[in-house]
């Protein structure tokens, strides 16, 4: 099991199609290597579904924290060169309203709770649909070490947030890194994802350190305290 999502567990040979024909999706849409892809995805399994599928597509991607407003999401996504916006149907009104005064933003996928609905609000396209009827991209592109993967935005505190870009390398080895000297992390870990993996920290040390080393991570989209903890005995969570 990669991912566990209230009762539902995707399987890690499940998780790798899924981002292969999302890969296969963007390619159908005519998005092109090296173009950006923006995720406003809580943590769900649509999240780390599309950021490694973007990877397979060579596309570099750039979460943005779910709480942004139209005008934040504008400015962000006119800034990071995005031409797909991914977002959760919760904050859809918001997307697409931010999205509207951007012109090189050019599809809105839209992630929905229920896998069995393939329907979309006006303009927008189904996640599920897209990744149902698309073919794999199950060639590794030909990125370099060097090459940006990521672009994770400043809070702003100075002014206007700025785009860190970070390398396949830096990925990488921080996901390295945190499994084998911070973490020690193995097969048998069981992650709780309740830091946002739009936030480096959750994006490196839980999701991505987690996924190295084979082991599980239990996504909760929201904190609650009382749910937090029936999950973490329920799934017997090793590192919270």
């Amino acid at each position: 099991t990669a991912l566990v999502i209230n009762d539902r567990a995707i399987p890690y040979a499940m998780l790798h199609a899924y981002a292969q024909r999302f890969a296969g999706g963007l390619r159908k849409l005519g998005v092109e290597p090296g173009q950006h892809v923006a995720l406003l995805l809580p943590n769900v399994p649509h999240f780390t579904i599309a950021y490694f599928g973007a990877h397979y597509g060579a596309n570099p991607v750039v979460p943005l924290n779910v709480l942004l407003t139209p005008d934040e999401i504008a400015y962000h996504l006119e800034d990071s060169d995005s031409v797909v916006l991914v977002v959760w149907e919760g904050f859809y009104e918001a997307a697409k309203a931010g999205a509207a005064r951007v012109p090189t933003c050019k599809h809105i996928i839209v992630a929905k709770a229920d896998p069995t609905d393939v329907t979309s609000p006006d303009g927008a396209i189904n996640m599920t649909a897209l990744i149902g009827t698309s073919d794999p991209v199950t060639e590794l592109p030909n990125t370099m070490p060097d090459d940006t993967a990521v672009i994770l935005y400043t809070s702003g505190t100075t002014g206007r947030p700025k785009g860190a870009e970070l390398t396949h390398f830096n990925l990488f080895y921080n996901a390295e890194y945190a499994a084998t000297k911070l973490l020690h992390l193995a097969p048998e870990s069981i992650s709780f994802a309740v830091l946002p993996l739009f936030h480096s920290f959750g994006q490196t040390c839980i999701q991505n350190a987690t996924l190295y080393a084979g082991g599980t991570i239990v996504l909760m989209p929201r904190f609650e305290p009382v749910a937090a903890f029936e999950l973490l005995q329920k799934h017997k969570v090793s590192l919270f």
